[in-house]
């Protein structure tokens, strides 16, 4: 999520630091619990979340990124931008699909604040994504193109998205964002749109995996905006705390939320590590986001 609205930030840091003594974020179970033969799905997941998040540098992160790719057989290409004083580079990468098909877009940002080691923001998305790269290049939908994104300065104001929509040599069927998938029991999914059929499929998924969904048009900034801006269709998944995401949106509307939820201690701060994230709880995100974008193709059958 975005470092700087400015003025939205600023009061969000103080109602944090105004509850923070009070509210100690309690670290999530360690990576040791995650038993990679039991529960194959969450030990990859992690293990990419672990990779990243030990690498602080942006271009060390794309790095990972770009070998996990490779090892699953799907060639990318980085694409280089610059806006301003600012200069990133995305990647993005072709998963399954016919070269006509509409394009079915999954991205996640792969940069980090200068604090924490950016587990939870945004490599808990990033590896969201590169699981669902392997399902979809393992499995390809039927009626859509699957490709990835991983972009570049979305802490610097969504720079790297905002660099691929002005480039508008692609424009997506749908894109889908992931900023913020580490924990929880709710699939909290942006759609501006309550009757956009992903809704449903996600509905209908989440009810199949045992987890909750949260829909609606209020969500905290990230990189789907820079689509929705340009008239692009767009929507954006979280995984948190059914407690979390009303305190969430009261922090992000100025307000001191009690308690503070944990995601708002933990992003953008030296608490964001490995130590938070649950594996388990992103591999059954993940499960039930791919049940509902499988749904939501079958039924764009033409």
């Amino acid at each position: 999520m975005p470092h700087k609205s400015r003025l939205v930030v600023l009061a969000l840091s103080l109602a944090i630091a105004a509850c923070a003594q009070t509210a100690p974020v309690a670290p999530a179970a360690p990576p040791a619990s995650v038993d990679a033969t039991s529960q194959p799905a969450a030990a990859g997941w992690l293990a990419d979340v672990v990779a990243m998040s030990d690498s602080q540098a942006a271009g060390d992160r794309r790095a990972v990124i770009q070998r996990r790719l490779q090892g699953l057989g799907i060639q990318w290409s980085a694409v280089p931008f610059s806006v301003g004083e600012h200069s990133g580079e995305n990647l993005l990468a072709d998963v399954s699909g016919s070269a006509d098909a509409p394009l079915l877009l999954l991205g996640a940002h792969s940069d980090k604040v200068d604090v924490g080691r950016g587990a939870t923001d945004n490599a808990s998305g990033s590896a969201a994504v590169l699981a669902l790269a392997e399902r979809f290049k393992r499995e390809p939908l039927r009626h859509h193109r699957v490709a990835v994104a991983f972009w570049d300065l979305e802490e610097r104001g969504l720079l790297g998205a905002k660099a691929y929509v002005a480039d508008g040599k692609v424009k997506p069927a749908l894109y889908v964002n992931f900023d913020v998938f580490g924990w929880g029991d709710t699939l909290w999914m942006m759609t501006p749109d309550a009757n956009q059929p992903l809704v449903a499929a996600s509905r209908a998924a989440t009810d199949e995996t045992g987890i909750s969904l949260s829909a609606g048009d209020k969500y905290p900034p990230s990189d789907h905006l820079a689509f929705l801006k340009a008239g692009w269709p767009a929507v954006s998944y979280s995984l948190l705390g059914a407690a979390e995401i009303p305190l969430t949106l009261e922090a992000f509307a100025g307000k001191k939320p009690k308690p503070v939820p944990k995601v708002m201690q933990v992003i953008h701060s030296d608490a964001d590590t490995v130590s938070q994230v649950d594996a388990v709880a992103a591999a059954r995100g993940v499960d039930a986001v791919e049940r509902a974008l499988r749904r939501w193709d079958a039924q764009s059958a033409p």
